[in-house]
């Protein structure tokens, strides 16, 4: 998504769920969608937040000096960056869900299932030891509520409109000029 084999301006609606949280340049991938995106088009996204997972990444904190879980853009910085690469009325929300498990092994056993993999720098090569994920599993336990271990996804979701040229009734382009104070 931030390389579309798509034409400029040749979609009126753009649809990404969960796909932004794995590329490199968010705001590159924004700046594709506003190409591609005709005068009023729409784009809707939703991606994870920053809170996703908080309570494994502190669990693997507490175990080794490498990064286990991805980090990821906040909301407000992702709105910034929809401002920056051009839309217009860019509107976000966000709410974090939180998932329970029996163990942490149900819980990594269905994040490998959605395809979710540490793609941080500073990452462990290789497989994790099994000292390791016991030091994981009695750190995760501090969490446990009522015989479950909870993981939040925070879920961020946002919609912006391709700007659309604005023209007087009989048809001549406005140009906005704004004055600038120094």
């Amino acid at each position: 998504i931030e390389n579309l084999p798509l034409r400029a301006r040749s979609l009126d609606f753009v649809w990404s769920n969960l796909a932004l949280q794995w590329v490199n340049q968010p705001a590159r991938a924004f700046g594709e969608f506003k190409r591609v995106l005709a005068p009023g088009g729409l784009l809707m996204f939703s991606t994870f937040g920053p809170d996703t997972l908080k309570e494994l990444r502190a669990s693997f904190a507490g175990a080794d000096g490498h990064t286990h879980v991805n980090r990821f853009v906040d909301l407000h910085d992702l709105g910034d960056m929809l401002v920056h690469a051009g839309f217009a009325d860019p509107v976000m929300d966000m709410e974090c869900l939180t998932l329970t498990y029996a163990d942490l092994r149900a819980l990594m056993r269905d994040l490998k299932a959605i395809g979710a993999h540490n793609v941080t720098a500073g990452r462990r090569r290789g497989m994790s030891t099994r000292a390791l994920l016991t030091a994981v599993e009695r750190n995760y336990e501090q969490w446990r509520h009522d015989g479950r271990l909870p993981a939040t996804f925070e879920v961020i979701y946002g919609h912006a409109w391709a700007p659309q040229a604005r023209v007087t009734p009989d048809g001549r382009p406005v140009i906005e000029i704004k004055a600038v104070k120094k």
